[in-house]
């Protein structure tokens, strides 16, 4: 990876802490575009819960809280609200549409470990 390729990387997840792969910006597109709603935009955060202590939220919203975070991407924005950003710095979303794996992923290297499900981490 050339210095420039590493240099829009960290760019790209400096405001969210997190970055789409170009497989999860598409499908996010088209769900967005699907639904047709004015305004949506993809919220990325962590919650209490789940098996491991901490749980992931992917969602679509309209929502403008104060402290939210937003990185545009090519039509549509990523928005993690204050708190989650430190849970999420340097995270990657991906999506698999595969006969073995289907749906979105979250590799994160702040995670320390996590359940089984992969809905949850600590």
């Amino acid at each position: 990876m050339s210095a420039t390729q590493q240099a829009e990387d960290v760019k790209e997840t400096a405001a969210t802490g997190v970055k789409l792969t170009d497989a999860a910006a598409i499908k996010v597109k088209t769900l967005i575009e699907q639904e047709g709603e004015e305004g949506l935009r993809l919220r990325v955060e962590v919650s209490p819960g789940g098996c491991s202590g901490l749980r992931y939220g992917l969602y679509f919203d309209t929502d403008n809280r104060e402290g939210d975070v937003v990185q545009s991407y090519d039509g549509f924005e990523v928005v993690v609200d204050r708190m989650s950003v430190p849970y999420l710095m340097g995270a990657n979303i991906d999506f698999a549409d595969r006969i073995d794996a289907q749906g979105f992923t979250i590799d994160n290297p702040n995670a320390q470990g996590s359940c089984a499900c992969g809905d949850s981490f600590h």
